[in-house]
């Protein structure tokens, strides 16, 4: 083992039921070094670093640390070595504050008790040292996930470990974000760390590592210096075949308007304020309307509001149908009627009495019965019961705007929204878009499952289910090691959002809401995905896209609409505009007047 090698895995092979993960993989990272990691979704890179730091164990092969062979068989045997590893999907307990997460497993104490305070100060150094802007007392659920980021490599540099493992750190990240941590791992390198780095993105890889090794299928293609390659090379060394890094599509042909988005307003219960203010605009059949925006602008609210995750609290979206069809619309009209209505208020008036007297109870037993009626003679409006909000339209209005040709989605449940033609790829995979602990099969039915050929009279037909789950897996290349019988949790982030692009675009609904639909791919899916969408296109379907990576952006767009604070601030043709230009937008310095944009 050369003198300057800090990590030498070799010969390592692990295999998990009906599938070889790593296949006699070696390799090696220097002291000083980013050494990236390359392969499609599946490839054995995130099991091979599992292994290193701890979280497997391997069939066959040796790692030596610091020329040392050494057995690592849990985290607390690599954090002993100095190894960390910030995972793909975080490892923080949402409800503890970010000094809490950093510490935990490894506390500070004094006599006995946790002490936190001897190491506020380091922490406060290390933040400042590589400007990470992060609030140690804010909570993780309050933080966004670039944030989050910082607090698992702040929990790997409090450890003192010289050995980092980040796999696929970018996948969740803005285009500043991810700015900021390139630069950020080019410092920890300075400081003596070596880096090891799981991507997709071939330009990031380009852009910070010194080496590049690249797996596929479980098997070790070879180790390049990356000065003397390019994204072409690394991009065929991956898939195995000659990639197109660019969309290819013809010219965008709308049609009539598919969907119509008129005046929303969504209130945010964590923010206590509107996070969007007044939107408008319309997407037609047969084009691709895409949505950039720096993250936190709104446009997750946006997507949550028109998908039914949250409700609006002003305006409408509308899914405009040809009139003649109106039958088939009227299935989708709310049960709701003036009764029911009247007993669901019953019950959120019934929620608001018995919360106004816990909400009395709580202030009296805090700060004594005396004050109470202090406050209360002073200022009686803190105390009363708001008066429940239940937006419902009632089955005679809403069958008065199906024979106008238009469905209310904000007067439906989610289920009725997917039933009315709306098909969505969420921007949480694991949150929205999966039941983890499901198989493959099930996820990949999940919003049809209860409609024939899958189910008939309340029974489930598993043989049909199969059929088309087994189909699903073969056109979208889902890997996974027991087929379709997988358990979805136990598959690569890649492939479990293959699954979630596969389930909504075998639906081929008049609307696609997708949001970040290549997130965590590699280039071989992500440009098989982008085609999937451009081919949903010209068959008439409208496409709303939301995407952080203005390349896509770019290359899929017909029509961009640029978000800022919660607000439409520009609208533009991509091929009128450069990257630049959006950028100026997507930060606020630049907005067009109300009527250019709606």
């Amino acid at each position: 083992m050369e003198e300057n090698n800090v990590i030498e895995l070799r010969h390592i092979s692990k295999s998990f039921p009906g599938i070889k993960a790593n296949d006699d993989i070696s390799l090696t990272l220097r002291k000083g070094e980013i050494h990236a990691l390359l392969g499609e979704n599946g490839a054995g890179k995130s099991t091979l670093m599992s292994i290193l730091f701890g979280l497997y164990e391997p069939d066959e092969g040796e790692i030596y640390v610091n020329g040392k062979l050494e057995k690592i068989k849990n985290p607390n045997d690599a954090t002993r070595l100095g190894i960390g590893m910030v995972h793909q999907h975080f490892k923080l307990v949402e409800c503890y504050t970010a000094l809490q997460n950093i510490i935990l497993g490894a506390e500070p104490t004094k006599f006995g008790f946790l002490n936190p305070k001897v190491v506020r100060k380091s922490l406060e150094d290390l933040c400042a040292k590589f400007n990470f802007k992060v609030d140690l007392d804010e909570t993780i659920d309050d933080m966004p996930v670039g944030e989050q980021q910082k607090v698992e490599i702040l929990k790997m540099l409090y450890r003192q470990n010289d050995i980092l493992i980040f796999d696929e750190p970018t996948a969740v990240l803005t285009p500043q974000e991810i700015e900021e941590l390139m630069q950020s791992m080019k410092e920890l390198v300075k400081e003596g760390k070596s880096i090891l780095f799981i991507s997709h993105k071939l330009n990031e890889i380009m852009e910070v590592s010194d080496r590049v090794t690249v797996l596929q299928r479980g098997k070790c293609l070879g180790t390049l210096n990356t000065k003397d390659t390019n994204p072409v090379e690394l991009s065929r060394l991956m898939v195995g075949r000659d990639v197109e890094l660019r969309v290819q599509k013809d010219e965008c042909k709308p049609g009539d308007t598919v969907l119509s988005v008129e005046n929303v307003t969504v209130y945010n219960k964590d923010k206590k304020k509107d996070v969007v203010h007044n939107v408008s605009f319309n997407v037609r059949k047969g084009e691709i309307v895409c949505i950039a925006g720096i993250e936190g602008n709104g446009q997750s609210d946006l997507i949550y509001a028109l998908t039914g995750l949250e409700k609006m609290k002003n305006g409408s979206a509308i899914i405009n149908f040809d009139v003649n069809n109106k039958e088939e619309a009227e299935k989708y009209i709310p049960k709701s009627n003036k009764f029911t209505t009247s007993i669901i208020d019953g019950f959120k008036y019934t929620g608001a009495g018995i919360s106004y007297i816990f909400k009395v109870m709580s202030y009296g037993l805090k700060r004594g019965w005396h004050s109470f009626a202090n406050l209360f003679r002073k200022n009686k409006k803190k105390f009363e019961i708001e008066k429940p909000t239940f937006k419902v339209s009632t089955k005679a209005n809403y069958l008065e705007e199906v024979q106008k040709g238009r469905i209310h989605l904000e007067a439906l449940s989610v289920r009725r929204r997917n039933e009315s033609g709306v098909s969505h790829i969420p921007e949480d995979r694991h949150k929205y878009g999966l039941v983890l602990d499901f198989n493959l099969r099930d996820n990949l039915v999940l919003d049809t499952y209860f409609h024939r050929p899958f189910q008939k009279f309340g029974f489930i037909n598993n043989k049909e289910k199969d059929k088309v789950a087994t189909r699903l897996v073969t056109e979208f290349d889902i890997r996974s090691s027991q087929g379709t019988s997988t358990i979805v949790r136990s598959m690569s982030g890649g492939n479990q959002q293959k699954a979630i692009v596969a389930r909504e675009l075998n639906r081929h609904t008049p609307l696609l809401i997708a949001v970040q639909p290549t997130r965590g791919l590699d280039v071989g899916a992500i440009e098989s995905i982008h085609k999937d969408i451009v081919k949903a296109r010209d068959e008439g379907n409208a496409v709303l896209l939301v995407s952080l990576e203005l390349e896509e952006v770019m290359n899929l767009a017909d029509r961009i609409l640029v978000m800022y604070n919660g607000e439409i601030v520009g609208q533009f043709n991509p091929k009128d505009v450069t990257i630049n230009e959006l950028g100026l937008y997507m930060s606020g310095a630049k907005r067009d007047s109300v009527n250019a944009v709606l």
